[in-house]
């Protein structure tokens, strides 16, 4: 689960990011977090994940304080950010030991985890090439397998299809179902609503700092009394048509 109560983000003492936000997201679903450009996504994330800190308000990681017990808080949860640049000059195998280390993964349990997820992603081959030599969508895929090496109760994955090739994206999908159907929590933010309207159980639309929806497509067609699809309703939502 993951919990936001009243978070607020200013920059330069004056600018909202994000204002007064509050997010429950429960075990059990796919969440979508969407908005346009600007709209205070980013800022939510890296709040979430303790990049940066609130100006204020709570935020909790699966019962986690992630200001009184940052450390545990993060032990909690799995970040894809959206770029996948990261520690290039690491071969693949070496990068996924470096994470499996970090979260004291047991040598045994890994070694396993690596072996499943490789084959799933298509990516057994390449795991002994430095990460520099990787296609974009490689690198978004040994990064994924990273972060999901110690197995967390909590998914952020912040735009993760980007750059996949349709069958490590439906694989993706297909393992953000599975992790939300065995009770655990999947924050999904992404610019493509289609994929959010057909995987997400909830989604919430920010504009400017603020939650203008939060719920089911369903209920957001019954607020609205329209038939519309999810991407008609977020662009009269927030003002983009």
């Amino acid at each position: 689960m993951i919990e936001l109560a009243n978070v607020t983000k200013s920059y330069n003492n004056k600018t909202k990011a994000v204002d007064n936000l509050s997010l429950t997201v429960n075990g059990g679903e796919i969440f979508g977090f969407l908005g346009p450009n600007g709209a205070g996504k980013t800022t939510t994330i890296k709040m979430m994940t303790g990049i940066t800190k609130p100006d204020r308000g709570a935020i909790r990681i699966a019962g986690a304080n992630m200001a009184d017990d940052p450390i545990e808080a993060k032990k909690r949860f799995g970040y894809v950010p959206d770029s996948p640049d990261l520690f290039l000059r690491l071969k693949g195998l070496e990068y996924l030991n470096f994470m499996a280390d970090m979260y004291d993964v047991p040598r045994q349990l890994r070694k396993e985890r690596i072996e499943t997820l490789a084959s799933r992603f298509d990516m057994s081959h390449a795991l002994s090439d430095p990460i520099q030599s990787y296609s974009h969508g490689m690198r978004q895929k040994i990064v994924i397998m990273g972060v999901l090496i110690h197995d967390p109760a909590v998914w952020i994955l912040d735009e993760p299809l980007t750059g996949l090739d349709p069958k490590s994206s439906y694989t993706l999908k297909e393992m953000m179902r599975e992790h939300a159907d065995g009770g655990k929590t999947v924050f999904f933010s992404t610019h493509v609503l289609e994929v959010a309207e057909k995987l997400c159980d909830r989604v919430a639309i920010i504009n400017k700092g603020e939650i203008l929806f939060c719920g089911t497509f369903k209920e957001m067609q019954e607020r609205f009394q329209s038939d519309l699809s999810l991407e008609k309703l977020f662009l009269e939502l927030t003002g983009d048509e």
